[in-house]
């Protein structure tokens, strides 16, 4: 999916003392010996423009910046330090001017801010333990710490909490010293004698699987290079199949290796560069599922997980437009899937010999307007996660008789989430609620008896009263008849006359569905007085996977209607004023900020948009990218298809700006990232300053030590966090007090 801090350098420093470096001048094309003097007048840099003409399917554009992809950018993904240096001294400058002009002007509030969200934050913090055999497994943080570490317990001491717990993993031993760390996909192997774990260290999403003997604490000699962190382990703990993450930056094949072995055997390769690949083990540990699929389309193979030499077999060939997931139940498989014209979804059973489509039998009907989220399996008891009227439930259905029973809840919005552990044959699962003003409840369920025991109520250290907020769902009239979904968080006392500044959330692609979860960081705005919004536009999954359908390929404008039209109706309503609403949306959720501040830019006091896709028309158009063939059903084909073209650079951000009064805008990227290259968002940072001059101001932020995700340790990516929301009061005229 389409979804950031600062390093110090001479150039930079240079910016920041006053002192004079070259910058860009618009006019000359190339650099210039034009500098400015930082102390006397802060301007940003100016980019070069160097007219790139290219035509495809009958249509011609220029790109002035196409300069600032790097022709070695794969590499630069693995290695910054090969970037070219013209693009490197401007990303720097651009860095070094939001420092000047925003970051250093904001210090003191970013900082109250950082340390009220710290401090809503149980910083030794851990997760309840999930039995597997003798041992119980979990995860926590130390005080202080960025990292998790990873832990286990004798089962029997599951709930002790005077139990002293083995280390397996210590996330801030591995990341120390690193500007970038994170873990990928981690597992102890069955007979819990070594853990393999997956890590990143330049957040290019590019893995290193290593093995750890648990006996000793040591890293065994061996490891595996190249993964897209993804793996499972055999049953019999000798080997792992992992994601082989090609030169593209794509999972393309899935491996065996065993143990101490100097290479692995390939068992799958995916040939279509539009199907991503990915591994996974059934709850029964019996098979092993090889799931390949791209947005709208996916097919699934199987080989028993203790086998020696796996026999990859599949289950049903891929039919365009047909989805299914896949899961073990004892004699036979058991599959969610929207074939036969179930657009929310349907369950049906398989014998395990001949699985094909032929042999499907219904199990759960499809249900228009009840949508399927996920499905887990246990030896007498399905489990399955729905959204019906834009609120999640929990349905499980009895395997000896067909009864079902439903785990609701009274809130307007509210999330939930279930995990079944490890075991297979069990009555215990977990599930987890929470709502934007309620901290998450996790409980122990058991399936026969249907009692619940409250195990874990997340603290907030710093004191939280949930009666202090509300909580809404509100249903705003669109454009064309529709209503969209938005979920409202709001301090009780925030007057509901126009008077309140407001943040509006956005994403709504690829059918992800922003839940209403309890997060602390929100209420710090809350506190001074803003209105939380987040908007379910089309293109999500809110209302129904028909509401995804109705926001992609040529209906993708309703999402951008859907967002501007919730922003307008709340301004109706009272929640707020023109002027006095900041967008927010990262990675697809960027889009949607480019899109709508080109369709209504005075809705706005100001635009963040995180790792935005901005150049629509460029990515799709570069099958080199890793998620460009992959994303053709999301978005369209402009190398084929002059329609898809036409329908996308209507939207596009990048393509569409012009001389409009523009908010201010807080844009980041990273430069590591795989998914939005850091070109795209610097490319649209330097076309508004031209096109726009009057707009803005603009700040440029590149992450140059990461990828995506932004910083990776928890504190650090709050810091991030601190000075989106520092920016966001400060356009709104909130930043020097809470009134």
């Amino acid at each position: 999916m389409r979804h950031s801090f600062l390093i110090a350098s001479a150039a930079s420093a240079a910016l920041l003392t006053g002192c004079t470096m070259p910058i860009y001048d618009t006019a000359s094309q190339s650099p210039t010996d034009t500098v400015v003097t930082v102390t006397e007048k802060l301007t940003p840099p100016v980019a070069k423009r160097e007219l790139e003409t290219i035509t495809q399917v009958g249509r011609t554009r220029v790109d002035p910046y196409h300069w600032m992809k790097d022709d070695n950018w794969q590499t630069v993904m693995t290695d910054p330090s090969v970037l070219r240096e013209d693009i490197r001294e401007y990303l720097v400058a651009e860095n070094a001017f939001t420092k000047a002009t925003l970051e250093d002007p904001l210090e003191a509030l970013k900082t109250e801010l950082f340390e009220e969200m710290r401090g809503r934050i149980k910083e030794d913090d851990s997760s309840l333990p999930d039995i597997d055999g003798a041992y119980a497994y979990l995860s926590k943080f130390r005080e202080g710490g960025e990292y998790p570490i990873f832990a286990r317990r004798p089962a029997t001491d599951i709930y002790n909490d005077d139990a002293v717990d083995e280390i397996l993993l210590d996330g801030d031993v591995l990341g120390a010293g690193k500007a970038y760390f994170s873990f990928g996909a981690l597992g102890h192997s069955p007979d819990h004698k070594l853990i393999a774990y997956a890590v990143d260290d330049q957040g290019s999403e590019i893995y290193t699987v290593k093995f750890r003997d648990l006996a000793t604490g040591a890293d065994l000699p061996y490891s595996v290079e190249g993964t897209a962190g993804d793996f499972t382990w055999s049953e019999n703990s000798d080997a792992i199949y992992w994601v082989e993450r090609d030169g593209n930056g794509r999972p393309v094949a899935v491996h065996h290796y065993k143990l101490g072995g100097e290479r692995s055997t390939e068992i799958y390769r995916e040939s279509d560069p539009g199907f991503f690949t990915g591994i996974a083990k059934s709850q029964s540990g019996k098979y092993i599922f090889i799931s390949v699929g791209d947005q709208v389309t996916s097919e699934t193979h199987y080989f028993e997980a203790d086998a020696e030499t796996p026999e990859v077999k599949l289950i049903a060939p891929r039919e365009p437009g047909v989805e299914y997931r896949v899961e073990h139940w004892d004699d036979r498989f058991v599959i969610t899937t929207n074939q036969g014209g179930a657009v929310d979804f349907k369950i049906v059973t398989a014998p395990i010999d001949t699985p094909g489509k032929d042999n499907w039998t219904e199990l759960v009907a499809h249900e228009a307007g009840t949508l399927i989220l996920g499905l887990d399996v246990l030896k007498d008891y399905l489990i399955r996660l729905e959204r019906k009227d834009g609120l999640p439930r929990i349905v499980v259905r009895d395997r000896t008789n067909g009864e079902e029973h439903s785990i609701t809840f009274d809130e307007a919005a509210y999330d939930l989430d279930v995990s079944t552990g490890y075991d297979y044959d069990t009555t215990q699962i977990r599930f987890e609620y929470a709502s934007p003003a309620t901290p998450d409840q996790e409980y122990d369920y058991d399936l026969a008896t249907r009692e619940r025991t409250l195990r874990k109520t997340k603290q907030v250290p710093s004191g939280h009263n949930p009666d202090d907020y509300v909580v809404e769902r509100i249903m705003a009239p669109a454009r064309d008849g529709v209503t969209v979904p938005i979920t409202l968080l709001r301090h009780k006392d925030t007057a509901i006359d126009g008077s309140a500044p407001m943040l509006l959330y956005g994403y709504g692609s690829y059918g992800i569905t922003i839940s209403a979860r309890f997060r602390t960081t929100p209420l710090a705005l809350a506190d001074r007085g803003m209105v939380y919004a987040t908007v379910h536009p089309r293109g999500s999954m809110a209302k129904g996977y028909q509401w995804y359908l109705d926001g992609k390929l040529k209906k993708k404008v309703n999402t951008f209607n859907d967002y501007v039209d919730a922003g307008r109706y709340l301004i109706s309503e009272g929640y707020s004023s023109e002027g006095k609403v900041v967008g927010m949306g990262g990675s697809a959720g960027g889009l949607l900020m480019g899109a709508v501040a080109n369709q209504d830019p005075t809705m706005f006091a100001g635009i963040i948009a995180a790792v935005p896709f901005v150049d629509v028309i460029n990515t799709m158009s570069d099958e080199s990218l890793p998620l460009t063939p992959p994303e053709w059903p999301e978005w369209g084909n402009p190398i084929t298809s002059a329609e898809d073209y036409d329908t996308m650079i209507a939207y596009s951000p990048y393509d569409q700006v012009g001389d409009k009064p523009y908010p201010a805008m807080l844009i980041t990227g990273g430069l590591s990232d795989p998914r939005v290259t850091y070109w795209e968002p610097a490319k649209w940072a330097a076309k508004l300053r031209h096109e726009a001059p009057n707009g803005g101001p603009y700040y440029l932020r590149i992450n140059m030590d990461a990828g995506h995700g932004g910083a990776s340790g928890r504190f650090e990516g709050l810091k991030e966090t601190a000075l989106e929301y520092a920016f966001a009061l400060q356009v709104v005229g909130k930043a020097d007090g809470r009134e």
